[in-house]
């Protein structure tokens, strides 16, 4: 079982318009809500891989039951672990623009989450992670929530002996770091805030001395960047593909926890996470990948070996 971990989940709700113009009006052409957050996305995406998947975090009020009603009839194989609190779980808004093929995101912060109930999904997630095979920690922190939760939650699952990769920003990223997580996954604005660089290789080195094992930094239409203990490589596919980018990474996040759980090595698990990155710019929405575009790219993708680390 691999467990995604998503504290501040979403019931994400996107709204296409044929051109999306400031104080106007707008005619929706088509509406849609998913469960949402980053965690939430990879587990589904890791379950159309054939995964086993447990999802943990947040959910309540009216926006977390729907979530979840959500996950339970369109996400087969993902098994619900979500721990109720009080304040609603919040939404996103991305308005899809029919014209340029641009989207304009709308994040609310979350609900604000009691000490008892930061308590109550530590004993969930701790009995959770000792069963798992991988964990992944994933998106912001909910109001309430301390911000050196991920540092704990990765420190959980290396003494329970689980591999663990971190997929957050700001200062949540910057302590957990510190727990020494066996990788991270920041894109290329998460890593120069972690690290003062914006040079990509040189960052993702830094981050390694910082505490992670190993670094995978998405280079949007570039692929990735990895900085591991066996070296560096660059994984990149073979041509430029047009569509929506939301959900890319996430996708890629499953790609390389799924690669680890099948004990891939590196190249192998930069070229799935790279097709499955591709492959979600094709499918409608986070969460989702086309599969016909993934067979298609998986075999293809250019993984390059560089210096070592």
């Amino acid at each position: 079982m691999i467990l995604t971990v998503t504290l501040n989940t979403a019931l994400d709700v996107t709204y296409r318009v044929p051109r999306l113009r400031p104080h106007t009006s707008h005619r929706v052409t088509e509406a849609a809500e998913r469960p949402g957050g980053k965690g939430l996305n990879v587990a589904r995406v890791l379950a159309a891989l054939g995964h086993e998947v447990t999802a943990t975090g947040f959910a309540g009020g009216p926006a977390g039951a729907l979530v979840r009603e959500l996950l339970a009839a369109g996400s087969p194989g993902v098994l619900d672990a979500l721990v109720p609190c009080a304040g609603s779980t919040r939404r996103t808004v991305a308005v899809a623009d029919g014209t340029s093929g641009d989207t304009t995101q709308f994040n609310e912060p979350g609900p604000l989450i009691s000490s008892a109930e930061w308590a109550a999904f530590l004993d969930r997630y701790e009995a959770l992670a000792a069963g798992a095979r991988a964990v992944a920690l994933c998106g912001s922190l909910p109001p309430g929530v301390p911000v050196g939760a991920y540092a704990a939650l990765v420190r959980t699952a290396r003494a329970a002996g689980v591999p663990v990769l971190l997929d957050t920003s700001g200062e949540a990223l910057r302590r957990g770091i510190a727990a020494r997580p066996e990788m991270i996954k920041p894109n290329a604005a998460e890593l120069a805030e972690l690290t003062g660089s914006r040079d990509p290789l040189p960052a993702t080195r830094d981050a390694r001395r910082r505490g992670a094992q190993a670094v995978i930094a998405s280079l949007g239409a570039d692929g990735l960047l990895a900085a591991t203990p066996q070296g560096t490589w660059r994984a990149a596919p073979p041509r430029a593909l047009t569509g929506n980018p939301t959900g890319a990474g996430d996708s890629a996040v499953a790609g390389l926890l799924s690669a680890l759980a099948e004990g891939l090595d590196w190249p192998g698990r930069l070229a799935r996470a790279v097709a499955l990155s591709a492959a979600t710019v094709h499918a409608p929405g986070a969460g989702e990948f086309d599969p016909r575009t993934y067979e298609e790219i998986r075999g293809s993708v250019k993984v390059l070996a560089g210096q070592e680390a």
